[in-house]
Formats: C-alpha cells, sequence, structure tokens
C-alpha cells in the first residue's frame, strides 16, 4: 500500500510539473490587436492550483473570465454572455445564457488566437482572429519631484478647434467652440441614434502633466484618453460610493481614494500626470489616485500598444460635455 500511495504521489507530481510548464507560456498580461481594429488586453494568471484569466475586448470593463484551461499547447478562455431574444415589437421573450470561447496559441513574447461567438440570432457562430503581445513588467513608481517638464502647450485656444480632429471620420461631430469653451452636444432625434465622434489632439505625447477644467451635466458621461489608450473617467457621480467608474478614476482599473468630485453642472479641475505606465489624478485640490500602476489599456483605446505616443481625445459619444484650459506640459527625456 506504501509503494502504491508513493507511486501515485509521483504521478501527481510529474504530472504538476508537466502542466506548470504547459502553462507558463501563457502566464502574464497581453495586448491584443483585435480583428477589424480596436485594442484588448488579456491577463493570465495562477494560484492555489488553478488558472484565473481578465479579458478586455474593445469597450467597455475588464471582466473576469468563467473559466480557463491548456490542452495539447492551446490556452482555452470561456466567458458566459446574456444573450435576450426579442419578438418583432422588440419586447424580451426569452433570455438565454451563451459561451465565447478564446483560443490562443502563444510563441515566445507573441500570441495568436480566434474568437469563437455564437450569433445573436442562434444561426451558428461567428469567428475573428486576434494576435498579441505580452507587456513588459512594469516599472518601480517613479519619483515624481525628480520629474523635468518641457514648456507648457495649450492644447485648446478658446476659438476653434484648430490642433483637434474627430478619432473617426465618418462619425457625427458634436464638438464646437462657445464663449470659450470646448462643448460636446450629440443632439439625437427621437427614435433614432446617430453615433457622435471623439475629438482628439493632431499632436502626439509620451508622459506628461495634464491640467484642464471640465463641466458635467446631470447624468453626463465622457472620458479623456491619455496617450489614446487610459481614460480617466468623466461622469455625473457626486454621491455614488467609490468605483473604478467613478469621476476621476481610471475606466474599470483604479478606484479614486477619495470622493471629490462637485455636483453636476459645476465647473471641476483635474490635474494629470502620467509617467513610466503610473497615474496620479488630483480632481479639485484632492489627491485620489496616488502614483499607482497602469496594468493595461481601457475600454476604447485606440491601440493596445502602451510604449508608443499618443494624443489627448475627449469622449464625445455618450453625452455632452463641456472642457476649457487645457494644458500639457511634456515630460524631459
Amino acid at each position: 500500500m506504501k509503494r502504491i500511495a508513493c507511486l501515485c504521489f509521483l504521478t501527481a507530481a510529474v504530472s504538476g510539473v508537466a502542466f506548470a510548464a504547459e502553462v507558463d507560456p501563457f502566464l502574464g498580461r497581453w495586448a491584443l490587436d483585435l480583428q477589424g481594429g480596436g485594442a484588448g488586453w488579456l491577463e493570465v494568471v495562477q494560484g492555489d492550483g488553478y488558472l484565473d484569466a481578465s479579458v478586455l475586448w474593445g469597450g467597455g470593463s475588464v471582466l473576469p473570465v468563467d473559466f480557463v484551461t491548456v490542452d495539447d499547447g492551446t490556452l482555452y478562455v470561456s466567458r458566459l454572455n446574456k444573450v435576450d431574444r426579442k419578438d418583432a415589437g422588440g419586447a424580451v421573450v426569452r433570455t438565454q445564457m451563451v459561451t465565447e470561447v478564446l483560443e490562443v496559441k502563444v510563441k515566445g513574447d507573441e500570441l495568436t488566437g480566434t474568437r469563437i461567438s455564437p450569433r445573436r440570432n442562434g444561426n451558428g457562430f461567428e469567428r475573428s482572429t486576434f494576435r498579441g503581445k505580452r507587456i513588459a513588467p512594469l516599472p518601480a513608481a517613479p519619483d515624481l519631484s525628480k520629474v523635468k517638464y518641457g514648456e507648457p502647450i495649450a492644447l485648446f485656444n478658446g476659438k476653434d478647434l484648430s490642433g483637434w480632429k474627430l478619432t473617426n471620420e465618418r462619425q457625427a461631430n458634436g464638438w464646437s467652440v462657445e464663449d470659450g469653451v470646448l462643448v460636446n452636444n450629440p443632439v439625437q432625434e427621437e427614435g433614432k441614434h446617430r453615433s457622435y465622434g471623439n475629438l482628439r489632439t493632431d499632436r502626439e505625447f509620451e508622459d506628461f502633466n495634464l491640467t484642464l477644467d471640465v463641466n458635467v451635466p446631470q447624468h453626463g458621461n465622457s472620458g479623456i484618453y491619455l496617450r489614446g489608450i487610459y481614460e480617466v473617467q468623466v461622469s455625473d457621480t457626486y454621491g455614488k460610493p467609490l468605483n473604478p467608474h467613478n469621476m476621476g478614476g481610471i475606466y474599470s482599473r483604479i478606484t479614486p481614494t477619495v470622493a471629490a468630485e462637485k455636483p453636476a453642472g459645476e465647473w471641476q479641475t483635474m490635474d494629470i500626470t502620467l509617467v513610466d505606465r503610473h497615474v496620479t489624478v488630483k480632481l479639485n485640490g484632492h489627491t485620489i489616485i496616488d502614483n499607482q500602476p497602469l496594468e493595461g489599456c481601457t475600454g476604447g483605446a485606440l491601440w493596445p500598444d502602451e510604449f508608443r505616443p499618443g494624443p489627448i481625445y475627449l469622449q464625445g459619444d455618450h453625452t455632452g460635455v463641456s472642457y476649457r484650459n487645457v494644458v500639457l506640459k511634456p515630460v524631459k527625456k
């Protein structure tokens, strides 16, 4: 019996070592280029004898997945999604849970994958491909007292949209200048939806300090994208519990430590510093995010690459919002 027990233990140990060796290439954070454009992000971790993962797919939030496994050199990631079936009048007649699967293969620091998802009409599957690169480990938090800045750059001249353009020229432009203020007014017709565009700077930047004033209307929702990939949330969240989707948070990633927002309709000041993939956010004079690491892009990123320069872009596809006094100081390298 002792020999049998010893043999079982050795077999399990060898199996565990083999599984660990098969899993290791997939562990870590990955920046994903999605088919048709758009940015994604995948993190695979191992602990307590199991695999787990989180995914960002284009827009929305970073979300945990439902199951992860590795088989014969392929990583399988599955997510459950709720789908409402509607009748001709738009009424929900049935709700189903469908399983989406990512099949991933890795070679060195690059991956290739296929996303397999049931069509929402229930007829067959949709398949799309993606590729990705391993994200380098985060450096230590920078000493911001030693950071040197260049001359301030006024990104908005208070007169017109010079230096700005839509991220997608096919969308409607709701941006204009009124009394020295940059205003977004995405007017919708009843019963229709018009797609409005996000506004980005012509110029691109690496690390910097950005200051601005913002006025959010009741139920307003916008965002300030740093280098085109990290969204600082702009939203009417006065009086709400702390959440990574609140005013000044890094969307779905970093929760403010203090609720410093003002009521809707009041001008608010933001002071944002991005250095070495670490971010500091001051809202209305209060530090709400203090030199915290950024683990990857956020929903709506223009691309997944965290190591290239990018624009400041202002989200305009949700609700109205106003900005003024937009000034950037680039970090001297």
